[in-house]
C-alpha cells in the first residue's frame, strides 16, 4: 500500500486544505511529474467540485475530479508516440449529474449487484435501495459515485497523486455502519494509474470497492478488436438477473476462456446463454493468485494503435463488461455518441453478491479492521 503519511506534499498548505473549494488554478512541479488544479463548476446542491491533472515526466496525463472521483480522461501514447484518451465520459459535470452509467468513478459502498437488495450479517437483515430491478447494484442510488470527496492533491515516492476522503455515515444506503474511506490515485513513472483503497469502520459491515473506467484503447469506435487475456480459470456464471448461481464454472471449452489472448468479439455473439443473460460479456472471472496478492489480472491489446492494458490488483475476481448497455443515447466528450460495445470495462473486486453467497470470500468488514485494495491500470504500446 502507499504510504501516505511519508509522502511530501505538492502544493502549499493552504491550498491542500481538505475540500478544496473555490481555489485559483495552481501548479506544482516535480521530478517525477506536476499536478495542476482548477474548478469544474459545482454540484445541483451547490458544492464546489475541483479536477486535478496528474502528469508524468512521459507525457501521460490522467484528469480527475473529486464528485465520485471520476477519471475524466486518461492521455496515453500509442505505438507512434501519439497522446490520446482512451476513457469514455462527458465535457461538463451537470452532464455526469444527469446520467452516467458510472462513467469512470469510484464505485462503492458494494461494488456489482447484491440480490434483491438484501442481505443478512450477525443474524440481521439489512435493506438496500433497489436501482438495477430486481437488485442493487453499485452501492445504491447514490453511490459514492455521486458524492463530493475530500481532496490532497499531494507528491509521492511514487509521482503526484490525489487523495480523496469520504465518511460514508451508518445507514447511508442501507449498508451499517460510519465508514472512514481513503482513494489514492497515483500517476507512476512506468504510465501506471494506481488506486489505493483503505477504509475502517465502527460496526460490522460489507465492503466491496472498485473502479468503473470504460476504456477504448483506440480511442473511438467499437472495441471487438481489441485483444483480452484473463488470467482464470474459472468464472462466476449468473442468473437472468446477472446475480451469480454459486458455482465456480471452469471457462475451458467455453467463450468465456481468455488463457489464450482473443479478440473481444471473436465469440461473443455465440448461442451461449451466460453470453445471453449479460447481452456479451458482464461476469466476474476468478483471478489464479493468492487472495490479497497483487497479481495480473488481465492483459488487453489493441492492434492498430498498439496500445496495451494491463490490470493488477490485490481482489480476487474481476468483473470484465463489455459496454452492452451502450445504446447510442448518450452523448460523450467531444460529441461522440456512445454505441453498443464502443468501450469495455475491468473492474477488480470481490465477487458479487457475496454477502448471500458463503462459498465465495468474505466481503466482511469489522471494527479494528482496515479495508485495503490496490487496483493498477498500467500502459505501454507495442
Amino acid at each position: 500500500m502507499l504510504n501516505v503519511n511519508h509522502c511530501i506534499p505538492a502544493l502549499s498548505a493552504a491550498a491542500c486544505v481538505l475540500g478544496l473549494v473555490g481555489c485559483a488554478s495552481l501548479t506544482s512541479p516535480s521530478a517525477s511529474g506536476r499536478i495542476s488544479q482548477k474548478p469544474f463548476g459545482a454540484t445541483k446542491d451547490g458544492i464546489p467540485v475541483e479536477v486535478f491533472t496528474l502528469r508524468n515526466a512521459n507525457g501521460v496525463e490522467a484528469r480527475i475530479c473529486n464528485y465520485g472521483g471520476i477519471v475524466l480522461s486518461l492521455q496515453v501514447p500509442d505505438r507512434n508516440g501519439r497522446f490520446g484518451d482512451v476513457v469514455l465520459g462527458y465535457d461538463t459535470l451537470a452532464e455526469y449529474e444527469k446520467e452516467s452509467p458510472y462513467f469512470g468513478c469510484l464505485v462503492g459502498r458494494y461494488g456489482n449487484r447484491i440480490a434483491k437488495g438484501k442481505f443478512k450479517l450477525n443474524g440481521q437483515e439489512y435493506s438496500l435501495a433497489i436501482n438495477d430491478k430486481p437488485n442493487t447494484l453499485h452501492g445504491g442510488i447514490k453511490g459514492f459515485d455521486k458524492v463530493v470527496w475530500k481532496a490532497r492533491p499531494f507528491t509521492s515516492d511514487l509521482g503526484p497523486a490525489l487523495e480523496l476522503r469520504y465518511l460514508s455515515k451508518d445507514g447511508e444506503e442501507g449498508y451499517p455502519g460510519n465508514l472512514d474511506v481513503k482513494a489514492v490515485y497515483t500517476l507512476t513513472a512506468d504510465n501506471s494509474l494506481r488506486l489505493d483503497y483503505t477504509a475502517t469502520t465502527d460496526k460490522d459491515t460489507v465492503l466491496n470497492l472498485t473502479h468503473h473506467s470504460y476504456f477504448n484503447l483506440a480511442g473511438r469506435g467499437d472495441i471487438l478488436n481489441h485483444v483480452v487475456y484473463l488470467n482464470a480459470d474459472r468464472f462466476t456464471p449468473v442468473d437472468s438477473t446477472l446475480i451469480p448461481t454459486g458455482e465456480l464454472r471452469p471457462v475451458k471449452g467455453t467463450p468465456f476462456d481468455f488463457n489464450t489472448p482473443t479478440a473481444i468479439g471473436a465469440r461473443i455473439n455465440q448461442d451461449d446463454e451466460q453470453l445471453k443473460f449479460g447481452k456479451g460479456y458482464d461476469h466476474n472471472w476468478v483471478i489464479n493468485k493468492p487472495m490479497k496478492q497483487l497479481g495480473l489480472m488481465a492483459r488487453v491489446t489493441e492492434p492498430t494503435t498498439g496500445r496495451v492494458l494491463e490490470v493488477l490488483s490485490t481482489e480476487p475476481g474481476l468483473q470484465f463488461y463489455s459496454g452492452n448497455f451502450l445504446d447510442g443515447k448518450l452523448k460523450g466528450k467531444g460529441g461522440w455518441v456512445y454505441q453498443f460495445r464502443n468501450a469495455f470495462c475491468m473492474e477488480p473486486q470481490h465477487y458479487p453478491d457475496s454477502p448471500n453467497q458463503p462459498n465465495f470470500p468474505s466481503v466482511a468488514l469489522k471494527p479494528g479492521q482496515t479495508y485495503q485494495n490496490t487496483i493498477i491500470y498500467r500502459f505501454s504500446a507495442q
